[in-house]
């Protein structure tokens, strides 16, 4: 079959001249409907280029902000280590032994009521706030008062008994009572 062009030519109905022009504007057309396509496409093609370019910048930065995130994580735990390597430390060096004694001295550890044996003497000192005791891993220890200061800077959780340091009180001038003292062992 040939095409309309020829057949119209046959015909008689179109000179050569006007059927070369029509086909040419035809091709004109053609040209520009494509050509507008690929600027569309070009242009679209663009936009998801700089959509791809910014959410790679995005999931680069948010790569980077998980990665701070782990390394400021890892630092505190290391920190963490660091500081309970001290207090182990600090509780090994300066423990004084309390094994042999014969008193029954009850505590609070994490709301459970505990017992460890010691002298009269180490009671009265913990009362006292001369010593604390400590946690040591699952092991209770006692240690002088400086020692249980520098625990406190470092985490006073550690600290299960911290008695402040009793000072003797002076009495007043006026007070009538000054030269009667008062039992520790009075019970109301």
């Amino acid at each position: 079959m040939s095409s309309l062009h020829e057949q119209l030519l046959k015909a008689g109905l179109v000179d050569e001249s006007k059927a070369n022009k029509a086909a040419q504007e035809q091709r004109k057309k053609s040209h520009q409907k494509t050509a507008k396509a690929q600027k569309k496409a070009k242009k679209s093609g663009e936009q998801t280029e700089d959509e791809a370019k910014l959410l790679a910048e995005q999931a680069r930065r948010e790569q980077q902000e998980r990665s701070r995130e782990l390394n400021r994580q890892q630092r505190e735990q290391a920190e963490q280590r660091a500081i309970q390597a001290q207090i182990r430390q600090l509780v090994q060096l300066n423990r004084i032994d309390f094994r042999d004694g014969d008193i029954a001295y009850q505590f609070a550890d994490q709301n459970k009521i505990k017992r460890i044996q010691i002298t009269a003497r180490l009671q009265e000192q913990l009362a006292d706030g001369v010593i604390a005791l400590t946690k040591l891993d699952d092991r209770y220890e006692l240690v002088p008062r400086q020692i249980a200061e520098k625990i406190a800077q470092r985490d006073a959780q550690c600290l299960l008994v911290f008695n402040q340091h009793r000072q003797t009180e002076m009495p007043e001038e006026d007070d009538p009572y000054a030269d009667f003292q008062i039992p520790d062992d009075l019970m109301w």
